[in-house]
């Protein structure tokens, strides 16, 4: 099998770039992470890689609005770029902030649009939201979440709140399985009462951030492009569980959205 390249693209404020390349090396790839600011100097660069990955973190101090920024420089320097990198095949990852940029590019999530389709805004809660959560594969379209049921993973966001730009597009993205990543009840029965409200959400903390459909993570048309809220990168060893001496397993669950992104180049 290849060994994949993985663009880890940074920028001042991001703190998840090396935990994001070693979780891409651990599944198999060979990482490399370089500043934004090289990439809008070369753009020619990233025709070398085969995966792009935008890491966690506060992107510019989340400055305006999270991800904005780079959001920004996204869609006014490196539009064309991102584009043929996504119509070569290949893949573009985004987590927690990484997500909220590929989201206010307006270029990449959900699709190619003039006007932005959604948006993540501000915590139901309003504050940041720091804790362990369980997911849900609602679709098998993504390719990082091919074969993957449930996860449960960390969330460390104040503006995580998905929503669509109105309930036609909102019902668009769930029927076409782009909304392919939700907040779920505990599997460990934790929350045994815990119960759907009258709009379909769970409660709070189980949806920590009031989004939409309990929406955690949306793909592209395509499946290739793929933004999710949570945190893969922080859990790959099995040290890294909350309770990992009580509750013994193999790896960290996080391990395999890398893993499928690896074998998508096999």
């Amino acid at each position: 099998m290849a060994t994949p390249r993985v663009l880890i693209l940074r920028a001042p404020g991001s703190n998840c770039d090396q935990e994001t390349a070693f979780a891409f090396e651990t599944a198999g790839a060979k990482a490399e992470v370089v500043h934004l600011n090289r990439l809008l100097e070369r753009p020619v660069l990233a025709a070398d890689f085969q995966i792009l990955s935008i890491p966690g973190g506060f992107s510019y101090g989340d400055d305006i609005a999270a991800g904005r920024i780079f959001g920004n420089q996204i869609r006014h320097h490196l539009r064309d770029t991102l584009q043929e990198f996504r119509a070569a095949g290949k893949l573009i990852l985004g987590i927690c902030n990484g997500f909220q940029i590929l989201i206010k590019s307006g270029i990449l999530l959900p699709d190619r649009a003039d006007e932005p389709q959604a948006t993540l805004t501000l915590n139901d809660s309003g504050k940041f939201e720091d804790r362990w959560i369980w997911l849900r594969t609602a679709s098998q379209k993504c390719v990082f979440l091919q074969g993957i049921e449930s996860m449960y993973l960390p969330i460390a966001h104040a503006e995580g709140k998905f929503i669509a730009r109105d309930e036609a597009t909102l019902n668009q993205l769930d029927s076409a399985g782009q909304l392919t990543l939700r907040y779920d009840l505990p599997q460990d029965g934790s929350a045994p009462d815990a119960k759907l409200t009258e709009a379909g959400l769970l409660p709070y903390p189980l949806n920590p951030n009031g989004a939409q459909r309990n929406v955690a993570g949306l793909c592209d048309d395509t499946g290739r492009v793929f933004g999710l809220m949570p945190h893969p990168e922080r859990h790959i060893d099995p040290t890294h569980h909350p309770r990992w001496t009580r509750e013994l397993r193999e790896r960290g669950d996080g391990v395999a959205v890398f893993e499928n992104a690896v074998r998508f180049f096999g």
